[in-house]
């Protein structure tokens, strides 16, 4: 298990490695001048040229990436033109349009996404887990095909269509929730779970019909091995043989598709929290690639693919602990 927990680390830097490098040269080696984009058209030489100084622009290419790529591990101090400000590991970048390193810009905002992804998570699992069993429980029935057919129109809803029909359902028409607005769990959990609720249902409507599917497929292959036969033999009761035993079958594939689908709405959550407003780390993007704020973009994406590539290490863990088979691989 240390070895295969070595390889995936391993894998994983380098991976990590290979994304910091495309990002850096994409966004910063891109036609244009960073500093013009900063100070603006009415800069003249000798403010162009602080500028240029303050982000290090005046140096060359090799010590700027070697700055970009140590500060991520040592942190790095920035030069604002009025003082200096610290930034610390692992530092993405400082916005100097916001003044602001940008790890700490994506600190206040990823509390929304994180909130975002693991209450949608628990909730596409028990719909889709629940409703995989219900239906395999009388395969080929009529609960069966209505469950799996209702699960899958959801999952063909594109999801901006579902966020405005819920909004106009329960916040227009019924008037039974407010139209959502981020408050912090530390600040007040009931108005928290409240103005999520529908940010969740609408995540997890879309995502429950490929674990129903795959619960569902994975507890009708159970059943038809040697040892569900056995148990039968011996008196036990159907739910019990599904419930305590087939559903095993199910939980290597379950597991692992979770861990990538959470690591993927955290990293792009960009349609969620336009539809229901809410002040994430997709917002911020969209805000800071209208203002060509290039050092926060950088960010995001680094982000998002570092919560992708932690996902997919995540689920080959997830997968080796419950199938050793796969440790040997």
């Amino acid at each position: 298990m240390t070895a295969f927990l070595l390889r995936r680390l391993l894998s994983a830097i380098a991976v990590l490695f290979v994304l910091s490098v495309v990002v850096y040269f994409l966004f910063y080696l891109m036609p244009g001048d960073p500093a013009v984009l900063v100070c603006g058209k009415r800069c003249g030489a000798s403010e162009l040229a602080q500028v240029r100084h303050a982000m290090g622009l005046d140096r060359s290419i090799v010590a700027q990436f070697w700055t970009f790529l140590s500060s991520l591990v040592l942190g790095h101090r920035y030069d604002t033109g009025v003082g200096s400000t610290w930034c610390s590991a692992p530092c993405l970048g400082m916005s100097f349009q916001q003044n602001e390193p940008v790890t700490q810009m994506l600190m206040n905002y990823a509390p929304v996404d994180v909130s975002l992804a693991i209450g949608a998570a628990v909730l596409w699992l028990g719909l889709g887990i629940g409703l995989g069993l219900f239906a395999a429980l009388r395969p080929n029935g009529l609960r069966d095909r209505a469950t799996t057919f209702v699960a899958l129109a959801f999952s063909a809803t594109p999801l901006f269509v579902l966020a405005l029909l819920l909004l106009v359902v329960f916040c227009v028409w019924l008037q039974v929730l407010p139209f959502p607005t981020y408050v912090p769990f530390t600040q007040n959990p009931g108005q928290w779970f409240q103005n999520l609720l529908l940010p969740w249902f609408a995540i997890a409507l879309v995502m429950a019909g490929g674990y129903l599917r795959l619960t569902r497929a994975g507890v009708l292959e159970s059943l038809g091995q040697d040892h569900i036969r056995t148990l039968r033999a011996y008196g036990y009761s159907e739910r019990r043989v599904v419930l305590r035993h087939a559903v095993r079958g199910a939980l290597p594939t379950l597991a692992t598709m979770a861990a990538m689908d959470i690591g993927s709405v955290l990293a792009g959550a960009v349609f969620t929290e336009s539809m229901f407003d809410l002040p994430g780390l997709g917002k911020l993007v969209v805000d800071s690639a209208k203002n060509v704020d290039l050092p926060v973009v950088t960010g995001v994406t680094l982000l998002a693919g570092f919560l992708i590539i932690a996902a997919n290490a995540v689920a080959d863990v997830l997968y080796a602990v419950l199938d050793p088979r796969v440790r040997l691989a």
